[in-house]
């Protein structure tokens, strides 16, 4: 069966590739497909916007597509930066950099956050589903590690005593908001590649 990662971030790629490795699937991304152009994220919510772009992918590619939006939520910041997460700041030290000059009076105890994801996989006929994961954590007050991407550096995990960027990609993919999500549709992918379910039966899954 083949699937199309409706995304350019190759960091996504790398740890969505990991995940879907057990599956028999002809995978491809949106390298193979330049024609289809980016999607305008403008919904107001992680559902909307990954609904809209694995729905316009699946369309334009002709196959059955996967499509996230990702971000963070800050308690102190009333779930800022939210839905506009990738598009805090330009890069992604400076978005670092604003979220945390915005939280330097914050004290410690106060940093909660959490990482959302909403995924979506599309049918070409333009019927969707959505799966959505979370990864509760601190913001601390500087970075540390060198691995992941996006706010990692900055996003504590108390029960492991490091932030996101400090863990290696198995075990980001136990815990990571996106895995979390990627692993329920995985459950749904597993139906139809055995052919117990068709993508209509999963809708009411």
């Amino acid at each position: 069966m083949d699937l199309l990662l409706a995304t350019n971030n190759q960091d996504k790629v790398r740890e969505l590739m990991a995940l879907l490795d057990e599956l028999p699937l002809h995978i491809r991304t949106l390298a193979h497909f330049p024609a289809i152009g980016e999607v305008k994220e403008d919904g107001t919510t992680f559902e909307e916007n990954a609904r809209a772009k694995a729905c316009f992918c699946a369309k334009r590619s002709g196959l059955l597509s996967i499509a996230d939006d990702s971000g963070l939520e800050v308690d102190a910041l009333n779930g800022r930066p939210g839905v506009l997460s990738a598009r805090y700041a330009p890069t992604s030290s400076e978005r670092i950099q604003k979220l945390l000059a915005e939280l330097n009076a914050v004290p410690a105890g106060e940093r909660r956050a959490r990482f959302v994801c909403a995924m979506a996989l599309a049918h070409p006929d333009g019927r969707s589903l959505v799966r959505c994961g979370y990864c509760c954590g601190e913001i601390v007050r500087e970075p540390h590690g060198s691995g992941g991407f996006g706010y990692d550096p900055i996003f504590y995990l108390p029960e492991l005593g490091k932030t996101m960027a400090e863990l290696t990609l198995e075990e980001k993919n136990q815990l990571s908001h996106r895995s979390l999500a990627l692993r329920q549709i995985i459950v749904l992918l597993k139906k139809m590649i055995d052919n117990s379910a068709t993508f209509g039966d999963l809708l009411s899954l």
